[in-house]
């Protein structure tokens, strides 16, 4: 396995971890998780999901953005095992 693409599994495992912890969180540790979250996300070039982890930081009780946060988790987990096969 290259180093790109390890580097991208450590990204998806983290994403997921949050992904899953997120919601139920509360407040400090979801700001913590979403901060965490967009210095990884930034790291790999997912900027959308930097983005919006950048507005969970601003507005942690929205949860149209925690959902669509989730989303995109979904689809970056999805893409990077595509071009892994």
């Amino acid at each position: 396995r290259s180093l790109e693409q390890e580097v991208l599994a450590l990204f998806v495992q983290q994403a997921l971890s949050v992904r899953d912890r997120i919601v139920d969180a509360d407040i400090k540790d979801r700001l913590l998780l979403a901060h965490g979250l967009k210095g990884s996300a930034r790291g790999v070039g997912a900027f959308a999901i930097a983005d919006c982890a950048t507005e969970i930081e601003h507005r942690p009780e929205d949860g149209q953005t925690l959902k669509r946060l989730g989303m995109l988790i979904d689809e970056v987990r999805d893409f990077i095992a595509a071009i892994n096969r």
